[in-house]
């Protein structure tokens, strides 16, 4: 016959109840006060701890209802993807991609209080077989994200996605090009000469340097106004802020006066530097663009040449601008990096030759010192007495 033993008086709490066959149910009241049950505890320990803890929970605003765990990731992940507002087109496609190719899948019909981290660790380690860092990074970071809402949600107390061992991501090596590699370049290209000249000499953006505007070109101070970014998304471009979202003032050399007036010539202010005044370029083909053809034309001349990317060209400012001897924060406010420190991050291959620099005036300090410190010695070695 069942019996019941309650812990905080009859009616006013939890209580454990002993059921035929010795099996215990706990029953409690989660904190909308609604009556809840757990079932099939062989210990009276077991029951004991689980009611605890559920007390705890309770107590610390952290209780998990059991119900709500049942939640699929693709219930979650519909409404996470329609969510990520804040996120500019050319962010959120990959993101959605990665949704609907990966993680849906594999992942759309699992409740989320069933994922263990193994299950995590195991898709990961059989996912990256034959996919890039970068995809697998993406996608992981997905269903981590759904998984992080979860929590938040009270869905589940943990996020087993956290913590799983996922593919370092490798940097890519920079491409430079010289001075006359740049003259060489732009005159393959005569038709977009201005436009590769204003891409190595000034570190814009494709996006920033198709999306600038007559008006924001002050020629009397040379500067350009960095404020929008025309960016392709599939087969339409999307014209927002710059990827920091920050403004910025980008001076041009002198040389480039009158490449951006001829540019600018007959077009309103409000018209675009480089192209027709109205469409804007677009990023060109890598197979058939005008830009591959300008490169094939160069490494026909000279072989060394670089196979080098529109991104390239901005890599190469970095580059003239340190060669130059512009210090670090120049770069950075010229480049539109949130900190020097990033900039230091990203280009610290064109700062080695600072360290033979150091290690050079090291060595100075050194001998200066060396022959200060002898100076003060008598023959014998001992110090000289006045």
């Amino acid at each position: 016959m069942a019996f019941r033993y309650q812990r905080a008086g009859r009616g006013a709490g939890p209580e454990l109840i002993v059921a035929s066959g010795k099996r215990y149910r706990v029953r409690y009241r989660d904190p909308d006060r609604q009556s809840r049950e757990k079932n099939g505890f062989v210990r009276k320990k077991d029951a004991e701890d689980f009611l605890a803890n559920i007390t705890v929970a309770t107590n610390r605003g952290e209780f998990v209802d059991p119900k709500s765990a049942r939640a699929t990731i693709l219930e979650l992940g519909s409404a996470w993807i329609a969510n990520q507002t804040h996120l500019k087109p050319s962010s959120l496609r990959p993101v959605e991609i990665a949704w609907r190719l990966h993680v849906q899948p594999t992942w759309g019909a699992r409740r989320v209080g069933e994922i263990q981290h193994s299950d995590v660790q195991g898709w990961i380690s059989s996912f990256s077989k034959g996919r890039s860092a970068t995809t697998v990074l993406r996608a992981h970071g997905v269903l981590a994200a759904i998984l992080d809402v979860a929590v938040r949600d009270r869905r589940i107390s943990v996020n087993p996605a956290r913590g799983v061992k996922v593919p370092k991501k490798a940097k890519g090596k920079h491409q430079y090009l010289s001075g006359p590699q740049v003259e060489l370049f732009a005159a393959q290209a005569p038709r977009n000469r201005a436009l590769v000249y204003t891409l190595a000499y000034t570190g814009m953006r494709w996006g920033e340097a198709t999306g600038l505007q007559v008006g924001s070109l002050d020629f009397d101070r040379r500067r350009a106004l960095i404020e929008r970014n025309a960016v392709k998304v599939g087969q339409q471009v999307f014209v927002g802020t710059t990827k920091t979202h920050e403004k910025r003032s980008v001076p041009f050399p002198r040389f480039l006066e009158p490449l951006l007036r001829e540019e600018c010539r007959g077009k309103a202010a409000s018209e675009l530097v480089f192209g027709d005044g109205v469409t804007h370029m677009r990023t060109p083909h890598s197979l058939s663009g005008w830009f591959v053809f300008a490169l094939k034309r160069c490494q026909a001349i000279d072989p060394s040449f670089p196979t080098i990317t529109p991104h390239d060209l901005r890599h190469t400012a970095a580059s003239l601008a340190i060669s130059a001897g512009a210090n670090v924060k120049a770069v950075q406010r010229m480049l539109g990096h949130a900190s020097a420190a990033m900039t230091l991050d990203i280009y610290a291959d064109l700062f080695e030759d600072d360290l033979d620099d150091v290690s050079d005036r090291l060595d100075k300090v050194r001998s200066e010192s060396f022959v200060g410190f002898l100076w003060g010695l008598a023959p014998d070695g001992q110090k000289k007495t006045p």
